[in-house]
């Protein structure tokens, strides 16, 4: 995945703020479309995740709560920027009408820039623990990043002794605040070709790194597109339990192409095509008891320049065939 990103509207005044909320509620026990949220089931844990800046959805926070409702999704992605300037009891009130309509958080992305240069980390660093005590109080408790799967100077050992200090660094503050991190290994060999040294790009290495860095409260952020393309398979999904996974991105491949041919930049939504094993995967998730958002992440430009409704539509509707692969 790329950074998680999140396109912000003109701040608006606690009163607009506060209204904005009141008119979400009334909105969704409106709304025809609240009825199709995810089925009940008992073994199912984890929930449908409105992540708009993957979808190329441009909508504030009150915007993507009213879409969450009208299109059945059970969480929407955090805007940390859009929080930082509200008072202690703004943010109270708007996490209150979340969840009186049934609405949580799922991921917040890291904005830690670590692969870059001490100076820029150390100084991101510093600014971590505020910005995560304010997802603390609008009720975070999952964030995410990806690793890239390579580099041109430094060697695998170098890069994973980088990465295991920096990743460390960063926990420790998370877990300060009752938050998780979870790390996405990037699949693709056409990606790992780009850099003279290969890095982790499967769920072993990344696991490897989770153990080293030993907090506690790091895991990975399961995509099943780089699942697919580092020929990930069920049987090693099984081998990961619900404190493994932070989060999940669901995509399928476009057909017709070999699995190390696959780009990176050219997915489609899940089920859309049938070359991920997304029944496999989808339903190792609920053995191991994944409790955590599921979210779509297609790259796909043709979906990025759909209308608002339309896109949020096709999104809904192929998590809802995710859904229904869910063996009885």
């Amino acid at each position: 995945m790329a950074e998680l990103k999140h396109t912000q509207s003109e701040r608006i005044s606690r009163r607009a703020f506060c209204r904005s909320a009141a008119a979400a509620v009334a909105a969704w026990h409106l709304s025809p479309s609240f009825v199709q949220a995810s089925p009940s089931r008992e073994r199912v844990k984890f929930y449908k995740n409105l992540g708009g800046g993957h979808i190329g959805l441009r909508a504030n926070q009150q915007q993507a709560l009213k879409y969450a409702l009208k299109y059945g999704f059970d969480s929407m992605t955090p805007s940390l920027g859009e929080f930082q300037n509200k008072s202690a009891a703004e943010i109270r009130e708007w996490v209150a009408a979340m969840k009186a309509k049934g609405i949580r958080y799922g991921a917040a992305g890291l904005p830690v820039e670590y692969r870059r240069d001490e100076e820029r980390f150390k100084t991101d660093l510093a600014r971590l623990p505020k910005q995560a005590e304010l997802l603390q109080h609008m009720g975070v408790t999952r964030m995410a990043t990806w690793i890239s799967p390579g580099h041109r100077e430094r060697t695998y050992l170098q890069n994973f002794k980088l990465h295991e200090t920096r990743f460390r660094d960063i926990a420790k503050v998370l877990k300060d605040h009752g938050i998780r991190l979870g790390l996405e290994f990037v699949g693709p060999r056409t990606s790992r070709m780009r850099n003279r040294f290969a890095f982790i790009c499967t769920q072993h290495e990344a696991m490897e790194l989770v153990e080293a860095i030993g907090t506690g409260n790091v895991g990975l952020l399961m995509d099943s597109w780089h699942w697919y393309t580092s020929h990930g398979t069920v049987e090693e999904l099984l081998q990961l339990s619900n404190r493994d996974i932070v989060h999940v991105h669901v995509n399928d491949a476009p057909p017709d192409i070999p699995v190390d041919e696959q780009r990176d930049n050219r997915r489609r939504l899940p089920t859309t095509t049938g070359v991920i094993d997304l029944k496999g995967f989808i339903n190792a998730l609920v053995k191991i008891g994944y409790d955590g958002p599921v979210e779509c992440e297609p790259f796909d430009q043709e979906l990025r320049k759909m209308p608002a409704d339309a896109k949020l539509e096709k999104t809904i509707e192929s998590l809802n065939r995710l859904w229904s692969l869910i063996d009885a």
